[in-house]
């Protein structure tokens, strides 16, 4: 593969937008089993958001709906609850937290 300017951003790109979730894999890797991971609705100026904490530290704050082209907030609270919860149903299966659009109409989130 040839790397040129135009595959670098879209690389930086996507790995900016996926850092968050990247982090929180690997830390959730090397973490107990036994302790929790709780999920908190967040106010922001345009909607609502999430994070996702472990022992009191928050290891995702996702203030935008992750996948989708525009950077949008969630319209409700409880939409983003119910991304943070699937989030964490993912992590505790190890597997990756990523959220695909298909998750996202699965879970009748207004874009």
């Amino acid at each position: 593969m040839i790397i040129n300017a135009q595959n670098l951003k879209f690389f930086r790109r996507l790995f900016r937008k996926n850092l968050p979730i990247i982090v929180f894999f690997l830390l959730l890797t090397t973490c107990k089993k036994k302790e929790s991971l709780q999920t908190k609705s967040i106010k922001t100026a345009s909607g609502w958001g999430y994070t996702i904490s472990y022992k009191d530290k928050i290891l995702i704050r996702q203030s935008i709906i992750p996948v989708i082209s525009n950077t949008k907030s969630f319209k409700s609270e409880d939409d983003a609850l119910k991304v943070a919860a699937l989030v964490v149903k993912k992590l505790n299966q190890n597997t990756s937290p990523s959220v695909t659009k298909n998750d996202l109409i699965l879970l009748k989130i207004k874009m």
